[in-house]
């Protein structure tokens, strides 16, 4: 573990970014391997896994409760010198974290299939999209356990060894999903999509195993205590608190998602695919980004509950330039050479077109979303995220009342959704600008002149 209210800025946010970010490239990795040979099955395959594969943003959703929750509760614990209260928030967030893995394989087995139909009319890649479903779920099930795990440890400070067991599992799931998909010549039962779910779920195991195995050996960790597995009602409100909010930023973006599929299924499965082929791109490109943004909340937050004020704005400062200039190189080949992504991952003109259309509307999207990335994590590490919630809200609804008035129009071009999506951005990017400039005035200046207790902290 380590102590960010010491040391130069700059140097913790690459300290704990750099493993993140390697993580998050071998991940990148992953999905455009996933991507090749899943392309290679047809538009219906791509399809159909796009689709499905949009519960992750769901779960993703669930998760960023637990995932903002730990991180800033430890790290405000941290910031305080508290270990023993830092242990309890790691201990009973796992009792809720396995909770939520055991009720989310119930429910999605129980319901998954009836989301899917609602959003595919083809019939084949409905069937694509239920095969990969029904492999993936374990996969995502047992992301509430990995997240209690790396938030509670990262708002503690401690980021490597568990961004490497993240980098084997990835690798691991990068070899197992071609092997899956193809057969590897005989040498394996050759199961197409389901091959790509199974090996999602193999390597969410594998990484589970090693994590546990990890933490055992190593007494320089958050200690998990067996007793302490249990309900806590202070706990759980203090992680709702901050996490609810962060985890409807991405039910939002759930549902934003959903409701592209759905206008573009009157269009058939060409757009779909090439859509979720772009969206694909983009979340790849993104995580560098995302690496600097989960890095800066534990530290900002630790040097707020240490009342350390200059070094929180410090904090705000370095990420927000550091986050909105990656965005801005990664933007150019996106709005003026998007082809150059798409090549290898789809054979079909049409999808390729489709992709490579979005990704020229949607670099326009990236120098604003980084802004709305380094927003986020000041909220978060002010255990506030509210006005984050506020300007998804915004956003999204916005685009969505706009989306189904033009749908109901009968004339909707596909370009309409990326430039309703382009100018939405926009709009959430300026109110979460806004939006901290109020929340620096008010919690760093208030901060300056006494720490708030433990109850207000969370």
């Amino acid at each position: 573990m380590q102590d960010l209210t010491k040391g130069p800025i700059q140097k913790h946010i690459v300290h704990m970014a750099v493993p993140i970010a390697i993580g998050m490239l071998i991940q990148t990795m992953y999905f455009l391997i996933d991507l090749f040979f899943v392309g290679q099955l047809g538009e219906a395959a791509l399809a159909g896994v796009s689709t499905a594969g949009n519960l992750f943003f769901f779960i993703m959703a669930l998760t960023q409760v637990f995932n903002v929750g730990c991180a800033t509760l430890v790290a405000h614990a941290m910031g305080r010198k508290n270990r023993d209260e830092a242990e309890s928030i790691y201990s009973h967030g796992m009792f809720y974290g396995l909770a939520a893995t055991l009720l989310t394989l119930i429910v999605g087995y129980n319901f998954g299939h009836a989301y899917i139909n609602t959003l595919v009319t083809d019939e084949l890649t409905r069937q694509m999209a239920f095969s990969y479903f029904n492999w993936f779920l374990p996969s995502l099930a047992l992301q509430f356990v990995l997240t209690v795990i790396s938030a509670s440890m990262r708002g503690a400070g401690l980021v490597k060894p568990l961004m490497g067991i993240q980098m084997l599992a990835l690798l691991l799931n990068a070899v197992l999903s071609p092997l899956l998909i193809t057969g590897a010549g005989g040498i394996l039962p050759e199961i197409g999509v389901s091959g790509a779910a199974s090996a999602s779920s193999i390597s969410a195991i594998f990484a589970l195993v090693l994590v546990i195995k990890y933490l055992y050996k190593n007494p320089n960790t958050l200690t998990l205590h067996f007793a302490k597995m249990t309900p806590n009602w202070e706990i759980f409100k203090g992680i709702l608190k901050v996490g609810v909010p962060a985890g409807s930023e991405f039910m939002l973006t759930f549902f934003y998602m959903a409701l592209i599929y759905w206008a573009l299924s009157r269009f058939g499965p060409a757009e779909q695919a090439g859509f979720g082929l772009g969206t694909r791109i983009m979340q790849s490109l993104f995580l560098p980004v995302m690496a600097i943004a989960f890095a800066a909340p534990a530290i900002a937050g630790q040097n707020y509950a240490a009342g350390k004020v200059k070094r929180v704005y410090a904090t705000y400062k370095i990420s927000m330039g550091m986050t909105v200039g990656m965005m801005a190189i990664m933007a150019i080949p996106c709005i003026f050479v998007p082809e150059w992504f798409l090549g290898p991952f789809s054979n079909d003109p049409e999808v390729i077109l489709v992709a490579a259309t979005f990704l020229s509307f949607v670099g326009f999207n990236f120098v604003p979303a980084g802004m709305v990335f380094a927003a986020s994590g000041m909220f978060q590490a002010f255990g506030n995220t509210l006005p984050s919630l506020a300007s998804t809200f915004v956003r999204v609804s916005t685009f969505s009342c706009l989306l189904v008035y033009f749908v109901s129009q009968d004339d909707l071009a596909v370009t309409t959704i990326w430039t309703l999506s382009v100018a939405t951005v926009f709009l959430q990017a300026t109110l979460s600008f806004f939006l901290l400039q109020r929340a620096l005035r008010k919690k760093i200046y208030a901060r300056a002149h006494a720490r708030a207790p433990i109850s207000e902290a969370v």
